[in-house]
């Protein structure tokens, strides 16, 4: 298949730094790389504006970066509460996505966008995640997302308070002996 040559407007990680000609594939380029910004065709023309737009291209890197880092000390050890419900065996019904977690750091004073998160796979169980945020290609934080059914199990939580609750509990509650695995007849 043929590849297409770009030239990296900014750092694309698994990819290249600025300023690198690399080579992808064209659905790559044509539907992530070029839309966003991120990259521009090698053609002659392209190459030799970039050269000449290249110090104020890099100046612009770095003061985005730069604020990205000031950013990143502003909010260390950022902790989002979501409140979602489960069950009693600590599943959630229905799942914590990266739109979730953007809405929750917008509301903590951390405007992100949902693409800024970088979740592998959403959320589906009640406890504490720590999910990595880009604010620059070059500025990775990461947000530890609380994820709790009320406000106070969400502080429980935090302070590290198991929040399920344990076999003997139940069984001290109930007075029924919790079944270990499938009864057999014989």
């Amino acid at each position: 298949m043929a590849q297409v040559e770009l030239i990296l407007l900014q750092r694309v990680e698994h990819l290249g730094q600025m300023g690198e000609v690399v080579k992808v594939k064209p659905g790559y380029a044509r539907n992530f790389l070029l839309p966003q910004a991120k990259a521009v065709r090698a053609t002659k023309q392209n190459r030799e504006r970039f050269e000449r737009e290249r110090a104020h291209l890099e100046a612009q890197n770095l003061k985005r970066r730069e604020e990205a880092e000031r950013v990143a000390e502003r909010v260390a050890g950022l902790t989002v509460t979501l409140i979602r419900q489960a069950s009693d065996a600590g599943s959630l019904y229905g799942s914590v996505t990266s739109r979730d977690i953007a809405d929750a750091c917008g509301e903590a004073s951390l405007g992100i966008t949902r693409s800024q998160v970088l979740l592998v796979h959403p959320i589906k169980t009640l406890g504490l995640a720590t999910v990595r945020v880009a604010l620059h290609p070059e500025v990775l934080i990461d947000v530890v997302v609380n994820v709790a059914r009320s406000p106070e199990e969400a502080e429980k939580q935090a302070r590290g308070e198991a929040i399920m609750r344990e076999e003997s509990e139940y069984e001290l509650e109930t007075g029924e002996e919790v079944a270990e695995g499938p009864e057999q007849t014989a």
